[in-house]
């Protein structure tokens, strides 16, 4: 396995730094998956909450689903923050987005329910991820990308970058599989330094 950490690391440093020079690379090519580069110093942080939206909206209106006012404020505020965020935070901001709009006839509180509720939908439909170790969401860089998802999470500044990896994911189902374990619910979680933290 050590090896496969090698093949990866010539292509990642020259990524960043073309990432670093032109400031809009957001996923980083593999020879067998990709990372979304959550990392790059420089990228254009509007225009991927204006993409995450539109592409939800398509997603839903494709797929025939409900797409509500309320579920867009929430992956907006999910991508906002373009790192890990949690549910009490999305819940504070939405309230005080809420306090501060014309219509107040609630005073601005947003019931629990109604965000988890909102953040079940766009979990069950790939819109965002769960990143259990932080108990954190996080918008996801490809809507209805049906590759298992793996994370790298700096422990400094609290980004995290989404890696789609097939020989990842097929060395993990091959582990279970020699141990004739039966797989319900996966999580890998890499905990480290980004570049902007190691320097």
């Amino acid at each position: 396995m050590c090896s496969y950490g090698r093949h990866v690391a010539r292509p990642l440093d020259l990524w960043y730094e073309v990432a670093r020079l032109t400031g809009n690379i957001l996923r980083i090519p593999m020879a067998h998956g990709h990372i979304t580069n959550s990392f790059a110093p420089k990228h254009n942080h509007a225009m991927c909450v204006a993409d995450a939206l539109e592409d939800a909206e398509k997603f839903c209106r494709t797929h025939g689903l409900r797409w509500t006012p309320l579920r867009a404020q929430v992956l907006e505020l999910v991508w906002a923050h373009h790192r890990p965020v949690r549910a009490y935070d999305i819940l504070d901001n939405l309230s005080q987005l809420r306090s501060q709009s014309a219509d107040k006839k609630d005073g601005g509180r947003v019931a629990p329910p109604t965000v988890y509720r909102a953040l079940d939908f766009l979990l069950e439909h790939g819109f965002i991820h769960r990143i259990d170790s932080l108990n954190a969401f996080v918008g996801c860089g490809q809507i209805g990308h049906a590759d298992k998802t793996y994370f790298l999470i700096c422990r400094e500044c609290g980004e995290a970058a989404e890696i789609h990896d097939a020989r990842l994911a097929g060395a993990l189902e091959a582990c279970a599989a020699n141990a004739d374990f039966q797989v319900e619910r996966e999580t890998v979680e890499i905990a480290g330094l980004c570049p902007k933290c190691r320097h």
